[in-house]
């Protein structure tokens, strides 16, 4: 009961669902919403999917409003929450001021240029990647959208709990007081079933999943060295960031995939 508990805390937090229960909030749940942080993003992705493949294979629209649906989807579901740490942490990063002051950055309400500017990039490559996609869409495609949002929340829940935080309040220091080190041993776990399924019902994806997680795990390092560098480290603000990265960097592998494996 904690864990689903802990899925529908996760549920209430990231994203736009609206869930109508009064859920504890105390450490025992806040652990176990951690441990299904990558089932949340499964269950995003294959919401993705399922309106994709929807729009694409069964109703009377173009691509073009398939890749809209899915693209818009993505920010409707989530509530906007992981743009809105994608667009303060870059208005801190393209400060080019020390840790401290860019905390404070982050901290206020009001949007600057920078972060404008970086998440029209975003969504502007995220569509690009989405549309290329569409024009050579193979039947694994849909189960590996559903996966980009499986292997993001992992990275967060990793990045989390191995990050120290640059401040003491907030969302993310509240759920990271929450964490253990043994609370990632799930994860693994669901790796394992991960392929294993892949491997007895859509063998080709194999090949995807294995650089799926060689991505994830690059955007890992690369994120965690960095987020202490750039913010002395760990903010809810980054943690949503790195989310909108990660995203990305995958939906730039798919497209790379369809290119030179799938095309």
């Amino acid at each position: 009961m904690k864990w689903l508990k802990g899925l529908l805390i996760n549920i209430q937090f990231f994203t736009a669902i609206p869930i109508p229960l009064e859920l504890p909030m105390d450490k025992p749940h806040l652990e176990k919403a951690i441990k299904t942080f990558p089932i949340l993003g499964l269950l995003q992705g294959f919401i993705y999917a399922a309106l994709f493949y929807a729009f694409w294979q069964w109703l009377p629209f173009s691509d073009l409003t398939a890749v809209f649906v899915l693209w818009l989807a993505a920010i409707i579901i989530t509530g906007g929450i992981h743009l809105d740490g994608w667009m303060d942490s870059s208005d801190a990063f393209f400060s080019y001021r020390d840790k401290e002051k860019r905390l404070e950055i982050m901290k206020d309400p009001r949007t600057g240029a920078f972060g404008v500017l970086s998440v029209i990039v975003l969504l502007s490559a995220k569509f690009l990647f989405i549309y290329e996609i569409s024009q050579m869409i193979v039947p694994i495609t849909f189960f590996l959208i559903a996966l980009i949002p499986f292997f993001s929340r992992m990275v967060m829940g990793i990045l989390l709990i191995n990050v120290d935080a640059a401040k003491q309040d907030g969302l993310g220091t509240m759920f990271k007081e929450a964490a253990m080190k043994k609370t990632l041993w799930i994860y693994p776990v669901y790796l394992i079933l991960l392929i294993a399924t892949a491997s007895l019902f859509l063998q080709g994806a194999l090949l995807a999943i294995a650089l799926f997680i060689l991505i994830a795990i690059m955007s890992l390092l690369f994120l965690r060295h960095k987020i202490k560098k750039w913010f002395g480290g760990m903010t809810g603000d980054v943690l949503g960031a790195s989310v909108e990265g990660v995203e990305l960097v995958l939906w730039m592998t798919l497209w790379l995939l369809h290119y030179i494996v799938m095309g």
